[in-house]
């Protein structure tokens, strides 16, 4: 039987997922105000909803893979977002976007075809990397003009990310929730 606080954590994940897809219908009717404010929500959830995890002992694998969904969701409909509300940023900044999106597509495929699902990892960089994704994200949607040296720290965090996930995930044979990094898996492989 599982705890009240698997419930609470897993629908704050969960409304990442609807909301995701609430913020779509957003932005195919052109209301950024509102748009803005739900992604805002979005990350603040995102934020709050592992720790609520380990402060209440309710980890578990198919948590740990609908946060992945849910935080997976919420960067694409942000970068629909910046589709839609500013191309201009998109276009100047393409190369560097495709090279994201290259890496992630990558680290997704291989995920399916090792584990049959996508990682569900939540290392230290994949953390750091979503702090930053989400201080972008926020900044970029409520501030008059981008803060490039944010997008450009956010982008090398992400790229470091997706590198040490892709290693993970060739490193490890089986699919495993809530690894610290690759520094802590080489050292438990090391002590062996």
């Amino acid at each position: 039987m599982h705890k009240p606080g698997y419930y609470i954590v897993n629908a704050i994940t969960l409304y990442r997922l609807l909301a995701a897809f609430v913020m779509i219908l957003l932005v195919i009717n052109h209301d950024f105000d509102l748009f803005k404010w739900m992604l805002v929500f979005s990350f603040f959830t995102d934020a709050i909803d592992g720790y609520l995890a380990r402060a209440y002992k309710v980890i578990s694998k198919f948590g740990a893979s609908l946060d992945s969904i849910a935080d997976d969701l919420t960067v694409g409909v942000a970068i629909i977002g910046i589709v839609i509300f500013n191309q201009g940023f998109l276009i100047h900044e393409i190369m560097l976007v495709v090279i994201l999106i290259m890496l992630y597509v990558f680290q997704v495929i291989f995920a399916l075809a090792r584990y049959g699902k996508i990682t569900g990892f939540h290392t230290w960089l994949a953390k750091i990397a979503a702090v930053l994704q989400g201080l972008f994200f926020i900044s970029f949607f409520f501030l008059p003009v981008p803060l490039y040296f944010l997008f450009y720290l956010t982008a090398i965090a992400t790229i470091l990310d997706l590198v040490e996930e892709i290693i993970l995930v060739w490193m490890l044979p089986r699919w495993r929730a809530n690894v610290k990094g690759l520094y802590w898996v080489l050292k438990s492989k090391s002590s062996r």
